[in-house]
């Protein structure tokens, strides 16, 4: 692209256009330019809520991708996916798994594993406000946390738990910054975990770790009775508090619901930090992280009463109460902060004085959201519907007094599990919408085998009564989502050149000698060959290379374009190789060549009106 072009600062529909008319008419790129066309118009299924032609949405949404190892970006009101970001999994569109940039993440996640259940998607947050700079993830099968950067929507690093098996809630510290990410690890095992004592579960225990937000790395863990679910945060930076079920310590169905009741676990944060400080702690194994003791009288941790196999465990935006998800009571036990407070103060007596109501929802509540209003709306699965519900009028029946807490109830289709409000984790819930994440779809969609789709609903809750307003179909059960203003959020429109994502493959280059946006050359190092190119539409810096068989190949592409979406690929074909390189990005791959002959190689990311002629050859001797 000419430089005079670059000074006009182009769209990439603009930039198409004239290099369009350039390639047919063979004429400079700084010629004349076509027309704009029209752009689409998207309409959510609302009749207040349209998102019309060249308007963008109100909210980003991001979707847990569940089995799939994902994180997906939706638009609301609108319901459009807008990106999908792989974490924990391979894709074959960007070249996640394949590029050695992706790799060097993955290994971080202590692999090789290519499958990811992701979970609870949260956003770091500064005062229990949306900060829009990281994402974080969970991976249930792998035991692993993922960090995502909202500047560029890649992951950059992966963790490991140490200690611990299947990590499955999880939430950030909201004040007074996302310091620590908490991660509650479901599954109870022995403590080390190196073949001894399998058969007797009272050896088995589990943690809540917290990872720190910046390095990535696991600051703290606190063994803790039973086996630990969902989490939250409060809004001092004091507390988290964990449903946490199997309080028997069963390993069979029937072991672990016997009990009435199970535990709301609230974690002290500043005292266990003082004790790390301390060095109160031990340590498992060859990890180095400081455990300390947090079973029952343990003066870090509070554990209270409540009906058993609690669930969902949320935080009010006013920053006064933990609710704790009753799943087989048709209650919620909404836990007062200030109180949690006084018991540690050692002013109350016994650990139940600390709820302040039990409303009873209807059955199988699961998860809890809130509108910044006063009202509470919460998941019934197995009645399949939302609760309506105040929580002051709660607290005032369970007191004695004669009112009325549920509002309305709404059906959705079917069983919802995790359902969140607009911005409603943070002190800015604006109460406008409400999504209901459905576990099945049955009659709602077109049939398509015995693997049906999950539903996503949205539903309008600005006015007095909810109001749904659209359902689509989703892939591989997005277990959980948040709904952050796009006003939080500052993506790149292109890459900036000294990016840390791709730090590593620029060092190697310094080594080599190459300047990145300039050089198009090839090194030798006996069966290690690295291929330097630029790319800019519509050609690669270089068209053919050669190579010997068995060559381990590592080819580096910087796309020196400067035009937002022009997005460049990289496919080797019949090797397997594809990676994504966009605006100002470099990107690179290893492979083996080992198949003699000619293998073509092109640009799989539509970029050019010459896109089908961006190709080039390695050439492989036997």
């Amino acid at each position: 692209m000419s430089k005079e072009s670059e000074k006009q600062g182009l769209t990439r529909r603009e930039f198409l256009n004239a290099t369009a008319m350039a390639g047919v008419a063979g004429v400079s790129l700084g010629g004349g330019l076509m027309g704009m066309s029209p752009a689409f118009a998207a309409k959510s299924a609302s009749g207040n809520a349209t998102v019309g032609l060249g308007e963008l949405d109100e909210y980003y949404g991001f979707w847990s991708g569940g089995q799939s190892g994902e994180v997906r970006i939706l638009g609301l009101p609108s319901m459009r996916e807008l990106m999908r970001i792989p974490v924990f999994n391979m894709d074959s569109a960007t070249g996640w798994g394949m590029s050695n940039e992706s790799k060097d993440v993955l290994a971080g996640g202590g692999g090789p594993y290519f499958n990811g259940d992701a979970h609870h998607p949260h956003m770091s947050m500064t005062d229990g406000r949306y900060d829009g700079k990281y994402v974080f993830i969970n991976d249930k099968a792998n035991t692993r946390v993922a960090r995502i950067r909202c500047d560029i929507m890649k992951t950059d690093k992966i963790t490991s738990i140490p200690n611990v098996s299947a990590i499955h809630g999880l939430r950030v510290q909201k004040a007074p910054y996302t310091k620590y990410v908490f991660c509650n690890a479901e599954f109870r095992i022995p403590h080390p975990n190196d073949g001894r004592d399998l058969t007797d579960p009272s050896k088995y225990r589990t943690m809540f770790s917290a990872v720190n937000a910046e390095t990535m790395e696991v600051d703290w863990q606190v063994i803790v009775d039973g086996n630990l679910d969902n989490t939250d945060a409060d809004y001092t930076g004091k507390y988290a508090c964990s449903t946490c079920y199997n309080s028997e310590g069963g390993v069979t169905l029937a072991e672990s619901i016997a009990n009435e009741r199970d535990w709301a676990v609230v974690f002290n944060i500043p005292r266990i930090e003082k004790a790390i400080e301390k060095g109160m702690f031990t340590t498992l194994g060859d990890s180095k992280v400081p455990v300390v003791d947090g079973t029952h009288g343990s003066k870090y941790t509070l554990y209270i009463p409540v009906p058993k196999s609690p669930h969902g465990l949320n935080t009010s935006p006013d920053g006064k109460y933990f609710v704790a998800n009753g799943k087989l009571s048709p209650t919620v036990s909404i836990i007062s902060i200030s109180k949690i407070d006084d018991w540690f103060a050692g002013k109350l007596k016994e650990p139940r004085d600390t709820i302040v109501a039990e409303p009873e929802l209807g059955l199988g509540p699961l998860h809890t959201a809130f509108d910044g209003r006063g009202n509470a709306y919460t998941t019934l699965f197995i009645d399949s519907q939302i609760a309506k519900w105040n929580v002051d009028d709660a607290i005032k029946a369970y007191q004695g007094k004669k009112v009325s807490y549920i509002k309305q109830k709404l059906d959705v289709h079917y069983q919802p599990g995790h359902n969140h409000t607009s911005m409603g984790e943070t002190r800015d819930a604006d109460g406008k919408w409400l999504v209901a994440l459905c576990k099945f779809s049955k009659d709602r969609f077109l049939p398509v085998g015995p693997l049906h789709p999950e539903n996503d609903q949205l539903i309008d809750i600005s006015g007095d009564e909810m109001k749904l307003v659209h359902d689509g179909p989703t892939f591989a059960e997005p277990h959980d989502c948040m709904i952050v203003h796009r006003s939080k959020m500052k993506p790149l429109k292109i890459w900036k050149r000294d990016d840390p994502f791709f730090a590593n493959t620029t060092a190697m280059a310094k080594r080599d000698g190459i300047n990145l946006t300039t050089d198009n050359k090839i090194i030798r190092n006996g069966k290690k060959v690295r291929v330097y190119m630029t790319s800019i539409a519509p050609s690669f810096g270089i068209t053919d290379f050669k190579v010997k068989k068995g060559d381990e190949v590592t080819v580096v592409i910087t796309n020196l374009d400067m035009i937002e979406d022009v997005t460049h690929g990289f496919c080797v074909v019949n090797h397997g190789v594809s990676i994504e390189i966009g605006p100002q990005q470099t990107a690179s791959v290893t492979f083996v060549a080992n198949r003699p002959g000619v293998h073509w190689y092109y640009c799989n990311w539509f970029c050019h009106a010459l896109h089908m002629e961006m190709r080039g050859r390695m050439l492989v001797e036997a």
